[in-house]
């Protein structure tokens, strides 16, 4: 958890910025973090960062919108080369972050993260929501801990308030996701930012604005593209964990598949929570590349997956102890499932 003293230094970050740009990961705890902040502080800009790492090719937001502070939520990777030309152009910049990633140490960086000072990694939302205090943006919150496999100390309050979407005496964060009409909305935002630019940045001004969480659900002129878009990838999302469903081993969940579209985080988090005492790994082929997404309720798959990798050219991973990730080359792919299979055995 950030300390009182850290969140005090946040929000005078945020009372500081008149134009601030915010760059959150694309998936639900970055997108509802930056939901949170920005609705804070009603103003600001947000760009999704998508593969895990902000480079230099996000440098160009920055000189097309000219911000004056520079925020980054949920990305557990910069690059050194951005770090530079935020110092270059004198822009101040503050990360908040809950991966555990390595002790990161530049004075010039107004880095935050919980997992540093004791050990906790609460999700990004989570701090977010802590910093704003904002009760009416709760369910913003709530969306994006479920997201994340966190079910926060205010889940209460938000179902009094909302019966019919969350559910009592939940087992799992993961229950809520798939089974509960908040979870409805989390899907449908998720698969909102797997849309084009244009149609994310409409949903993103549309999520700005609105009062409560029953505006996403229901059908009109500005949920149009959403809910379409959401519908669209459901039926493609379907088939794939039904297919995925097949491959259960004994000890492990083995799923691979290509196509333009990325779901394998959405399908390894759906296979988890249906199969709790597997381990799970679902692989996404797209031109050179492979990129895994690996649960594990039981094991640290971070660790496994570290070592499973170790020696590949090119090949990166990392993450949480239950939930992480991979990149590689096709060419590897191969090796690192016999490597992680045997790894596995021994578990």
């Amino acid at each position: 958890m950030l300390t009182p003293k850290q969140i005090d230094e946040i929000k005078e970050h945020l009372e500081k910025a008149q134009n601030p740009l915010f760059f959150f990961d694309n998936d639900n705890d970055g997108l509802c973090s930056f939901l949170l902040l920005r609705r804070f502080i009603n103003r600001g800009k947000g760009v999704a960062v998508k593969g895990n790492c902000l480079n230099l090719n996000g440098y160009r937001r920055i000189d097309e919108l000219k911000p004056d502070y520079v925020f980054i939520l949920d990305v557990p990777v910069v690059d050194k080369k951005f770090f530079d030309k935020l110092k270059q152009d004198s822009l101040p910049v503050v990360w908040i972050d809950h991966h555990n990633v390595g002790k990161f140490d530049n004075e010039e960086i107004n880095y935050y993260n919980p997992y540093h000072n004791d050990k906790t990694n609460e999700p990004v939302s989570y701090l977010c929501y802590k910093i704003t205090n904002r009760k009416q943006d709760d369910w913003i919150a709530v969306i994006g801990c479920i997201s994340d496999f966190y079910v926060p100390d205010f889940y209460s309050e938000f179902e009094k308030k909302y019966p019919e979407l969350g559910k009592k005496n939940i087992k799992s964060p993961f229950g809520l996701l798939y089974d509960s009409e908040i979870g409805k909305i989390a899907r449908i935002l998720d698969f909102s930012l797997k849309d084009k630019t244009s149609n994310v940045v409409k949903m993103l001004k549309f999520m700005m604005k609105i009062q409560g969480p029953m505006d996403v659900l229901e059908e009109n002129f500005n949920t149009k593209q959403i809910l379409k878009r959401y519908n669209e990838i459901n039926l493609r999302y379907q088939k794939l964990i039904g297919k995925a469903r097949e491959n259960v081993g004994e000890k492990m969940i083995y799923f691979q598949y290509g196509g333009d579209l990325s779901l394998s985080a959405n399908l390894a988090n759906q296979l988890v929570y249906e199969f709790p005492k597997k381990i799970v790994v679902v692989v996404y082929l797209k031109g050179n590349l492979a990129n895994a997404s690996i649960r594990g309720s039981f094991v640290d798959v971070r660790e496994i997956t570290l070592k499973a990798i170790k020696g590949l050219e090119s090949a990166t991973g990392g993450g949480h102890e239950h939930a992480t990730g991979a990149r590689m080359n096709i060419d590897d792919l191969k090796v690192f499932k016999k490597r992680f299979e045997e790894l596995v055995e021994k578990v």
